[in-house]
């Protein structure tokens, strides 16, 4: 049972073990916890774990590629993970929030005044003005900083990359941020320009490294998400972006709305349904060969392994489903699904524990400890 699941997979160059992979996550978590997390879902038996959010540029927000501790715990963690028999990609981060303008909201975040939720639309609202007047050599040195981060991330022992399509690669590409009139702004090719030189530029440093780009698409009727490009575009980004060098693309739905629409409960009116975002992938399919990742509310095996044995995705990315059970693969590649702890798409204390500063956590956690 589950062949497709179990079988290997040549995911743009570099070889999986099989067809789960950790989608990045912004854990909350100390160092050691995060360690010990990590080391779960990789001795779990998945096939690759995704660090969400390594910043691009020496000052960035998180452990830095630039220094020696930010190094030495990188060099950790691929350890850790390496042990387990599971590879590690580094998902490169640009952000396109204004530290200027953030200062502002800072003490209020640091005293808990300012939820997660609450600073995400205040942030927002501060994007399209930095998008749109970014001058042309601080875009450049931006976009060349990601060969240099690339270099860097595989001296930490990182298999492969992923570039960020939802910060700032994903806010040059929207319409809803974008509104600059030069060689950056205006059309489709020119909104991907940035996307595609940050990949270009891993691509001049790095000639064989596999590159995986997330794919941020936004919906339109109904609208859901704003940063990204729609359905409409992708037949201008997706070849653009592979010519330029991806060698495989992670989809899903664009963000900067509501996180509970990226990360959406069961309940949710449009992202409900198992596979929630597998549409998109669909619509990614019509303009590559290369292999593609879905990811949206994945916690069924039967399901899963549907959509990889038809070829409608190449492999399938969880992140609330390794928290609930770190060990998925393994009881699903042995036999015992009904041992599996089901994420029941609650987001209590994933979501809720990123918004309470508390850490991305599982409700089973707590049913564990009682």
């Amino acid at each position: 049972m589950y062949e497709t699941i179990r079988g290997p997979l040549n995911y743009g160059g570099l070889t999986l073990k099989n067809r789960i992979i950790f989608a990045p996550t912004s854990l909350g978590l100390s160092r050691e916890e995060t360690l010990q997390r990590l080391q779960k879902i990789a001795a779990g038996g998945c096939a690759m774990i995704i660090i969400g959010d390594v910043p691009v540029l020496p000052h960035g927000f998180g452990p830095s590629l630039y220094t020696r501790k930010g190094q030495a715990y990188y060099r950790e963690m691929a350890d850790v993970v390496h042990r387990e028999g599971c590879k590690l990609c580094a998902q490169l981060h640009q952000s396109d929030s204004n530290l200027k303008g953030m200062l502002r909201y800072i003490p209020g975040v640091l005293t808990h005044r300012i939820s997660m939720e609450e600073l995400r639309p205040l942030l927002n609202e501060q994007i399209a003005p930095y998008i749109t007047n970014l001058p042309e050599k601080q875009i450049a040195r931006i976009t060349e900083a990601f060969g240099t981060a690339a270099e860097l991330a595989v001296q930490a022992g990182f298999d492969m990359v992923q570039v960020h399509g939802d910060r700032m690669c994903g806010s040059f590409s929207s319409t809803v941020f974008n509104h600059r009139t030069d060689r950056y702004g205006g059309s489709p090719e020119n909104r991907a320009r940035f996307a595609v030189e940050a990949v270009s530029a891993i691509r001049l440093c790095l000639p064989d490294l596999p590159i995986d780009y997330k794919l941020a698409v936004r919906q339109e009727d109904p609208h859901y998400g704003n940063a990204g490009v729609t359905e409409s575009e992708l037949s201008v980004f997706v070849p653009l972006l592979e010519k330029a060098g991806v060698t495989s693309f992670h989809v899903t739905l664009a963000n900067h709305g509501d996180l509970s629409d990226t990360i959406p409960p069961k309940n949710h009116p449009a992202f409900g349904e198992e596979g929630c975002f597998l549409k998109f992938c669909d619509e990614v399919r019509r303009f590559t060969q290369l292999p593609i990742c879905g990811v949206g509310g994945l916690t069924d095996p039967d399901f899963i392994e549907r959509q990889l044995a038809c070829g409608r995705i190449d492999c399938a990315a969880m992140s609330r489903q390794l928290t609930a059970d770190p060990d998925w693969p393994n009881k699903v590649l042995a036999g015992q699904v009904q041992n599996l702890h089901r994420c029941v798409r609650c987001n209590k204390e994933c979501l809720g524990g990123m918004m309470a500063h508390r850490g991305v956590h599982c409700i089973y956690e707590r049913k564990e400890t009682k």
